[in-house]
């Protein structure tokens, strides 16, 4: 038996060390996929929309039969007394007689039923809800634009992060090789000592730059598995890199693309906001009409003087009432007029609120198109930059151990390279986060 269960307990660790060390392989529109049904943000939104829907028929079921059951029980531990004239039991005028009335324990039960028939703010109350089913379902939809925009950001500084380590790798190589070069030709006292000096510090803080960059990296994998909606230490491969994502996110029809203003969720959910406003006014004006509701009430009564209640023998008298009830209001002292004009002001706002967004929104899709144009445009000369840096810097390398040149020139040619190798890789993540919120701003949904 003992050994059965150390089997299954070594299983059960086994099982769980397998699970954490699970690796999640992802693309980048897997990465997207995954996000939009696991990132804490949509779970939110996808459970607002839940909280939506049940508001909504909270609001419905207000107008429906509403059914109420009660039941009283009372025992008068000291009942109270009452005087009668004396001369009902034949005693001498003026004095009184002690007598209780009733018995000493009572219980009743009802059930009553009741149906709202005409409410104005029950009518209006519909109309909300529906609007405000919309506006969740419409959040809902915008975070999920919102989360495709963070996972590419997030997506993309992981992959720079690793193509910044290759380069720098690279560069240390290289470094490694001229300095251990130059070391040996000052050996032979060939060239100055401060040659050598020279090709250190510059490998010290490329050897630097690669550790803060090693660092970097897990920081950058924790934000892109909560931005996934995993835990920070879930351990992912990436299967795009930058390389690869160039070639789709260099689209110059996007470019092109007419801004559909109509369509776009944020002015939808400003076209909503404005009816909901509009509702509001229309629900306090509507708390001046009259409400008209029925009731149907049966119920049952029985006394004892001991607690008989439940003995079949007990007697139980049934009475039953059907009523309309109509309440008018009258007079509230200005106080309505003064809620009406309220939610008028805020209607008057949320239109120039909707103004303004349209205006904003139109600027915001030229603005992303000028960026990402701008993006592409950077791209292409970094990239020819840094063929140039590239050239230059051998040129310089073969000059400094010929002798024609300083190490300060190889120097200024080697930082000149590295400075052109963190724009060409920063244009590259420029131009995929460029279009991601080009797209976002023509409210582009996810393909």
């Amino acid at each position: 038996m003992k050994g059965r269960l150390y089997v299954l307990c070594m299983f059960f660790v086994v099982g769980t060390m397998s699970s954490q060390n699970k690796e999640m392989s992802l693309s980048m529109q897997e990465a997207i996929d995954y996000a939009i049904k696991n990132s804490y943000t949509t779970k939110v939104a996808e459970n607002d929309v839940k909280a939506a829907i049940k508001k909504r028929w909270e609001t419905i079921a207000t107008g429906l039969p509403q059914i109420n059951g009660e039941v009283n029980y009372i025992n008068n531990l000291k009942q109270p007394v009452s005087l009668l004239p004396g001369e009902i039991v034949n005693k001498e005028k003026g004095t009184f007689v002690p007598v209780t009335f009733g018995t000493k324990q009572t219980m009743n039960a009802t059930v009553t039923l009741n149906q709202l028939l005409f409410d104005g703010t029950y009518l209006i109350g519909l109309q909300s809800a529906k609007t405000y089913l919309k506006i969740s379902k419409q959040a809902k939809e915008k975070t999920i634009l919102a989360t495709k925009e963070a996972i590419i950001n997030a997506y993309g500084n992981v992959l720079i992060t690793e193509k910044t380590i290759e380069i720098l790798e690279r560069n240390k190589k290289v470094l490694e090789k001229n300095f251990n070069d130059a070391k040996k030709i000052n050996e032979n006292g060939l060239n100055e000592e401060e040659d050598v000096e020279q090709l250190e510090i510059t490998l010290g803080n490329v050897e630097s730059s690669l550790r803060n960059a090693i660092r970097l990296k897990g920081i950058a994998y924790q934000m892109l598995n909560l931005s996934l909606g995993n835990s920070i230490n879930t351990k992912l491969v990436l299967t795009d890199n930058l390389d690869s994502l160039m070639l789709t996110n260099i689209d110059l029809e996007l470019l092109t693309k007419t801004f559909n203003l109509e369509k776009h969720i944020d002015f939808r959910i400003a076209e909503n906001d404005r009816k909901s406003k509009y509702l509001l006014m229309r629900l306090q004006q509507s708390k001046a009409l009259p409400s008209l509701g029925a009731f149907l009430n049966y119920g049952a009564a029985a006394n004892s003087n001991t607690f008989s209640f439940l003995d079949e023998s007990q007697d139980w008298f049934k009475s039953s009432v059907l009523g309309i009830s109509l309440k008018i209001p009258l007079f509230s002292s200005l106080g309505r007029s003064a809620k009406t004009a309220q939610a008028k002001i805020a209607l008057a706002s949320a239109d120039i609120r909707l103004e303004e967004i349209k205006q904003k929104l139109s600027l915001q899709a030229e603005a992303a198109k000028s960026e990402y144009q701008l993006s592409i445009e950077n791209y292409e000369t970094a990239k020819r930059n840094l063929e140039l840096a590239e050239r230059i810097e051998k040129k310089q390398q073969i000059k400094f151990f010929e002798g024609i040149s300083t190490s300060f020139d190889l120097s200024q040619a080697q930082n000149q390279l590295y400075s052109q190798q963190n724009k060409y890789v920063q244009s590259m993540l420029n131009v995929v986060a460029k279009k991601a919120k080009l797209e976002n701003a023509l409210n582009i949904t996810i393909k």
